[in-house]
């Protein structure tokens, strides 16, 4: 990262990160990219579902899947569990970490104090950008609002999107910070989460799977894992919107195409990802990836529009593999979690907003009155 100055023995830069990871998505995995280039080692510390709820009410993952989910982000190189809810000098010191990164938002106390006041004030502190258009608010109000805007590129969400706000912070409550706003993809970011991939060497053994993978979860991480054991390189198919709605119904998938791509992306166990997979794996697609076995875990799969097991190919090559990740977490039991504690969500998903808008609103009284200076 930095100059070699010595001969080749600057010691390398070690960056702290840390937070809840709450249904870890493409917007946590982005932070942590970010985070990582301004360093050579990544410790991420995650917060304890104990010191969640005291200060922003429960989480919809319990520690233990959060702690996975963060692990397999291929940025990470070392997880912290149970990290102190505020970050301070000793955290930072015990792990030998130079200075903290966070977003350009503001993280708070159950008492209203900012958790970064410390490293910020002893000059550890650095910030990275927000992804705008996902939070973990925005996907919570998918799921109870049952809509399908998010799939639609052309019409997407401006009625909807006011009803997201109010399911995740009521009417009075709007964050200057995380407030939901459209995700806009880009090549650029496509870009950006492919870093660091390569192409299959000689020899090597080609792993293929195809789904929906949707709300990437720790049931598809443990799949994902069990996979890649069966070979060398990874490759995920991804199903269109209008595919995984044709077999999952109702308003899935709960994100859309281009939010999937790069919550498989940053998976450490993935080697490629094919945007658009047909439902069906071809005779052409195993050719054109020289795929080896193709993968399925234990879930039922319905048949083709024509009526076909989609599967039928690579099973008639006899290159097809049934798989036991012995995990069963699917993204509609994260649905039941959200859906049963509905009226939880809702109230902490209100009093973060709250809290963070009281603050927005005492940083400008203090930037106007000259106590305050932004750089």
């Amino acid at each position: 990262m930095a100059d070699d100055r010595d001969g080749g023995s600057r010691r390398p830069v070690r960056v702290w990160v840390d937070g809840c990871f709450d249904m870890a998505h493409f917007g946590h995995a982005n932070a942590l990219r970010q985070a990582k280039k301004m360093g050579d080692y990544l410790v991420v510390g995650i917060h304890s579902d104990e010191e969640i709820t005291k200060h922003k009410g429960p989480p919809v993952m319990t520690e233990q899947e959060r702690y996975k989910m963060v692990g397999a982000i291929k940025w990470v190189d070392e997880v912290v569990e149970g990290a102190p809810y505020v970050t301070t000098l000793d955290t930072m010191d015990k792990y030998n970490c130079d200075f903290c990164v966070h977003g350009d938002d503001i993280t708070m106390t159950a008492d209203g104090q900012d958790t970064y006041a410390e490293v910020k004030n002893c000059g550890r502190y650095k910030e990275c950008r927000r992804t705008a258009g996902v939070s973990t608010t925005d996907m919570v109000g998918r799921m109870l609002l049952l809509t399908k805007t998010h799939h639609d590129r052309e019409n997407e969400a401006h009625p909807p999107r006011e009803q997201v706000e109010d399911l995740g912070t009521g009417h009075e409550a709007r964050s200057p910070w995380t407030g939901v706003s459209q995700f806009l993809p880009t090549t650029q970011k496509i870009a950006q989460f492919s870093e660091g991939g390569t192409n299959p060497q000689p020899g090597d053994r080609i792993v293929y799977v195809s789904g929906a993978f949707d709300l990437f979860h720790v049931g598809h991480l443990d799949f994902l894992q069990r996979a890649r054991q069966e070979g060398d390189y990874l490759i995920v198919g991804l199903h269109t919107d209008p595919v995984v709605n044709r077999y999952k119904g109702s308003n899935h998938p709960i994100m859309n195409i281009h939010e999937r791509t790069l919550c498989v992306l940053a998976c450490r166990y993935v080697s490629e990802v094919v945007i658009g997979a047909p439902y069906a794996v071809t005779q052409e697609l195993m050719e054109h990836f020289n795929v080896d076995v193709v993968v399925h875990g234990r879930t039922p799969y319905p048949a083709d529009q024509d009526g076909q097991d989609p599967y039928r190919v690579p099973k008639d090559l006899g290159k097809f593999k049934s798989i036991d990740s012995g995990n069963d977490m699917t993204t509609s039991k994260i649905i039941k979690r959200i859906i049963s504690n509905r009226l939880n969500y809702e109230a902490r998903n209100k009093a973060k907003e709250e809290k963070e808008i009281r603050a927005f609103e005492n940083l400008q009284k203090q930037i106007a009155s000259g106590e305050c200076f932004l750089e």
